[in-house]
C-alpha cells in the first residue's frame, strides 16, 4: 500500500511522459507484466479483445499511437488516488480529431503500475 499522494505523484509522471511521447520514461512506471485495457486497442487489434500484458506489448501499442499522432495529448481534468489505485479523468486531444473524455484507472503496488484500464465513449 502507498499513501494517495505518492500514487497521484506517479499520475502525474505518468501525464508527463505519455505527453512528452517518451515511450521509455512512460515504460519505466509499469511493472514488466503489466496489463493494459483500452476500448481503442479492441477496434485496432480486435485479436487482443482490448487488453495486452507486458511491457514489450505496451512498447508496441504506445509506439503505433505516437507514430500515428504526433501531436497527441492528454489534459488532465481529475485526479483521485486512494492506497493501490488512481482514477484519471483526462481530455484526449489530436488535431482534426473531437477531443474525447477518457477515464482511466492505474492500478499501482509498491510504486508500480501493475494495470491501467481505459474507459470513454
Amino acid at each position: 500500500m502507498s499513501a494517495p499522494n505518492e500514487l497521484e505523484l506517479i499520475a502525474h509522471k505518468w501525464f508527463e511522459a505519455f505527453n512528452e511521447h517518451d515511450l521509455e520514461k512512460l515504460l519505466s512506471l509499469y511493472h514488466d507484466n503489466a496489463i493494459h485495457y483500452s476500448p481503442k486497442l479492441k477496434i485496432r487489434q480486435p485479436a487482443t479483445n482490448g487488453l495486452i500484458k507486458g511491457k514489450q506489448a505496451l512498447r508496441s501499442w504506445w509506439q503505433d499511437s505516437f507514430e500515428r499522432y504526433p501531436q497527441l495529448q492528454y489534459n488532465l481534468h481529475t485526479l483521485t488516488a486512494n492506497q493501490d489505485r488512481v482514477f484519471m479523468e483526462y481530455l484526449r486531444q489530436v488535431p482534426n480529431e473531437e477531443d474525447l473524455l477518457v477515464g482511466e484507472v492505474l492500478e499501482i503496488k509498491d510504486g508500480i503500475i501493475t494495470s491501467s484500464r481505459v474507459y470513454h465513449g
